[in-house]
């Protein structure tokens, strides 16, 4: 099963005086990688590259910014799909030492500045959300956010018309239990709860 990151983590190695700075981060999109990957050039000016890797619900990226084609992003890339990750950016800033390392060398650096970053970092499984919608009357509205509290579902949206139209997302695992637990508890008072 697919995991993400719960935080960002770090590493730092000295190979044949150059200087590797890895990072491996949560991250939603190609966009947002982007601004990442801008702002660590801002914040390492003196830096030779900025490579980095990025699996993120189909928009994957391998950089190898100015290394030797397929040295860097995609061995990055590599070992972030070898530790099943999903959503995650993995960034690596080098600072060149004067001694060329070679493309095993190279391969072997941005490999081992990532995993050791990873084995630093918080994983959490990911699972697949669900997003449910009921309306009721008033007198059942205190009910139903009982239960999407004691679900611990996240509450995404509430109207209040002739009826009390509520939506909230939890993992698809416990929705088709909440449904029929919600229409069962409201014996026929629940205009309708279903998948929105």
């Amino acid at each position: 099963m697919a995991q993400t990151l719960a935080a960002a983590a770090h590493s730092e190695l000295i190979i044949k005086k150059s200087r590797f700075i890895g990072c491996v981060q949560p991250m939603a999109d190609r966009a947002s990688a982007q601004a990442v990957v801008d702002g660590l050039r801002r914040e390492h000016p003196g830096a030779a590259h900025v490579c980095w890797a990025l699996l993120a619900g189909g928009q994957s990226a391998a950089v190898d910014d100015g290394e030797p084609s397929g040295t860097a992003g995609r061995p990055m890339l590599d070992v972030l799909r070898h530790q099943d990750l999903e959503g995650v950016l993995a960034t690596v800033v080098r600072y060149f030492g004067g001694v060329k390392l070679g493309a095993g060398g190279l391969v072997r650096a941005y490999t081992d500045c990532v995993a050791q970053a990873l084995l630093l970092a918080d994983k959490i499984t990911l699972q697949r959300q669900h997003t449910l919608r009921c309306q009721v009357p008033y007198a059942l509205e205190g009910l139903l956010r009982r239960e999407i509290t004691a679900a611990g579902a996240e509450l995404l949206a509430v109207e209040h018309g002739s009826l009390v139209a509520l939506q909230w997302r939890l993992p698809e695992t416990a929705a088709s239990a909440m449904v029929v637990r919600l229409n069962d508890a409201g014996q026929g008072r629940i205009a309708w709860c279903e998948p929105a």
